[in-house]
């Protein structure tokens, strides 16, 4: 009977979701709107920012459209996403297929133990299938987390990267106004000079801004505003204040690649601190084991002739 009643709770929740996933939802004329207004202005971000879905990332336009009427389930109830959003846009994936990735994950969590335990329980060994249940939902609740806090930790890898690259490209764009070029010509030559992923993605937001006619600074606040990289919203900002006077930009520039530079500096030694305070601890726990393993001996020794 509780098979019975775990397989028909579960062909239950697979019609309800079915069912939510085909049905219409009723439509409110000014929530449309500002949906649509919503999408207007993320669709232009996208394209502005050059946002595109990598290669390989497994996200079917089945799960995307799943992911997408979750995403306004939620968005109505007023779940932002919005670091979320910029940590996937790094990564060259979108948040529909992330969060249908995640659910597909939690059931799958959620189905390992159940169906091991009406297997069990059906061989008459050991897992019921309450207990079986309730692990279900113990690694649901696990699987369903681990693909963002998977996409976060990439995430903050290639931040890392970018930011780097952003201070070699102010640099070459001081370079490139030193040679007596104007801000928007500097800015698309020093994007061409590599091929690297972050490089790549920022001339194509300089190409993309060109050919929608908006102001290269504008675009790179865009961009950063994309990918939480603070310093392309401050170099939009100082292009934006000074973009007629080349002297005032290629020294404010400089200041900030060389700020940039010594704060990266600083991290990196901030990490390497923080990895020999772990190789120390590490030292010291192998030196207590050494120590225990030289005494125990004569220890034992002395409390056998007491």
């Amino acid at each position: 009977m509780t098979l019975i009643l775990v397989a028909g709770a579960i062909a239950g929740a697979g019609v309800l979701m079915f069912g939510y996933v085909l049905s219409v939802p009723r439509i409110n004329p000014a929530a449309a709107l500002a949906r649509l207004d919503a999408e207007r202005s993320r669709a232009r971000r996208d394209r502005l920012t050059a946002v595109t879905v990598s290669s390989g990332t497994g996200e079917s336009a089945t799960m995307r459209r799943f992911g997408g009427r979750l995403r306004g389930s939620l968005e109505i109830v007023g779940i932002n996403f919005g670091s979320l959003r910029r940590d996937l846009s790094l990564l060259g994936r979108t948040v529909e297929g992330h969060l249908a990735t995640s659910v597909l994950a939690a059931l799958v969590g959620f189905l390992m133990p159940v169906v091991l335990a009406a297997i069990l329980s059906v061989a008459e060994i050991g897992l019921s299938i309450p207990a079986g249940t309730v692990i279900g939902i113990i690694l649901a609740l696990i699987f369903g987390v681990i693909p963002t806090l998977s996409a976060r930790s990439s995430a903050a890898d290639r931040r890392r990267d970018f930011r780097h690259v952003v201070g070699s490209f102010l640099d070459l764009v001081a370079m490139n106004l030193a040679g007596g070029r104007g801000v928007p010509e500097a800015l698309q030559a020093a994007s061409s000079l590599s091929d690297g992923w972050a490089m790549v993605r920022i001339r194509d937001t300089l190409l993309t801004a060109r050919l929608h006619g908006v102001t290269p600074w504008a675009a790179l606040g865009e961009l950063g505003d994309e990918v939480g990289v603070d310093e392309l919203r401050d170099l939009a900002a100082a292009l934006a204040l000074v973009a007629e006077d080349g002297a005032k930009v290629r020294e404010s520039l400089a200041a900030r690649a060389s700020s940039l530079r010594r704060r990266e500096l600083a991290e990196i030694e901030g990490k390497a601190g923080q990895r020999s305070q772990s190789m120390l601890v590490a030292q010291l726990v192998l030196c207590c084991g050494f120590l225990l393993f030289l005494v125990y001996p004569a220890l034992m020794g002395v409390l056998e002739q007491s």
